[in-house]
């Protein structure tokens, strides 16, 4: 199997970052706290390995959030509580990524599989909603295919892509890396002078924002208190490594479709490239969305019109609505 193009990784993993871990604790000011209502954990999965484990609680059926590329549990510090009414709620941070522990992969993607189920066989949660964004898809499709029995349903946040599920007949990565992808305008100094400026750089320039804690797990921090350079994690460059062609995806499952909007910054430009690039990104994801449907008819998938690739921060009230839809319908299955 073919890696993964390095300009790809704006599209299906856009915070890809690569290298060591630095501990957390020694990037946080002592007196930041973080305000998200979960309860933190650290669960062993193997190979010596211990991954972080979110849980905020809730009453009803588990619902495990799976996070993409780069990021970490936290990213889902303000959309978890909003499940918390219908199921109890967890957050996975993949190995390689955030505090979680890390050794090389012994099974391809299919090891990220792994260590869901281990989270799933350590905390006794039976039949769980399993809910992974972008890269999420993966360990998603991984246990849909080899382990349906184990879970509920599946929901693909802008997930399906040929990580996710792959017939021969979805657009290739090589495919979409030529039409190329719209940069982001970078922070300034100013926006970097502290977390909530860069959290007002993302609300201006996309839209919306991430939660504090999930940016904390991202950047460091000088001396001075101004945000340094983004941190590294060991877990980047395995992230599609021994990539598998999921195709017999036997759970339930719903697809959230984005047309990886790049944000504000670029809906009103005029710019020939731009307005190219955001034709071929939005026509890569229909066709991917049209494969997905052929290929599994009884797959529920739904798209949403310019929404970000992080659908479930630009399109919230969509993703929560769509969700609890597909979940109702399933109802007398789950």
């Amino acid at each position: 199997m073919r890696r993964i193009p390095r300009r790809l990784s704006q599209l299906a993993i856009p915070t890809l970052l690569v290298a060591l871990v630095v501990p957390l604790g020694s990037q946080q000011p002592t007196d930041w706290k973080d305000p998200s209502s979960h309860v933190g954990r650290f669960v062993p999965v193997g190979q010596d390995v211990r991954l972080e484990v979110l849980d905020w609680g809730g009453a009803g059926r588990p619902l495990v959030l799976l996070a993409g590329g780069g990021d970490t549990a936290h990213v889902f510090d303000d959309f978890a509580p909003r499940l918390t009414s219908e199921f109890h709620v967890y957050g996975i941070t993949r190995r390689g990524f955030g505090e979680s522990g890390f050794a090389p992969l012994t099974s391809g993607s299919d090891t990220f599989g792994d260590d869901v189920l281990g989270v799933l066989d350590a905390l006794k949660l039976e039949s769980p909603v399993l809910v992974g964004h972008s890269i999420g898809g993966q360990e998603l499709s991984s246990i849909g295919t080899r382990h349906p029995s184990r879970v509920a349903a599946l929901v693909y946040l802008d997930a399906a892509y040929p990580y996710a599920f792959n017939n021969g007949k979805v657009p290739t990565f090589e495919e979409i890396s030529k039409v190329g992808f719209p940069q982001t305008p970078p922070p300034s100094d100013a926006d970097l002078a502290s977390f909530d400026g860069l959290r007002q750089y993302y609300t201006r320039v996309l839209g919306f924002t991430y939660p504090e804690a999930e940016l904390r797990q991202k950047r460091s921090v000088t001396p001075e208190g101004r945000l340094g350079p983004p941190r590294s994690f060991p877990g980047g460059r395995f992230l599609t490594a021994g990539m598998k062609e999921y195709v017999q995806i036997r759970a339930p499952a719903l697809f959230l479709v984005s047309s990886q909007s790049p944000g504000r910054w670029a809906e009103s430009s005029t710019d020939p490239k731009i307005r190219e690039q955001i034709a071929g990104l939005s026509a890569f994801t229909e066709r991917q969305a049209k494969a997905v449907e052929d290929g599994l008819p009884g797959a529920r998938v739904v798209r949403l019109p310019g929404a970000n690739h992080y659908v479930y921060l630009s399109h919230e009230a969509d993703v929560l609505r769509e969700m609890r839809a597909f979940l109702e319908s399933l109802r007398p299955r789950v």
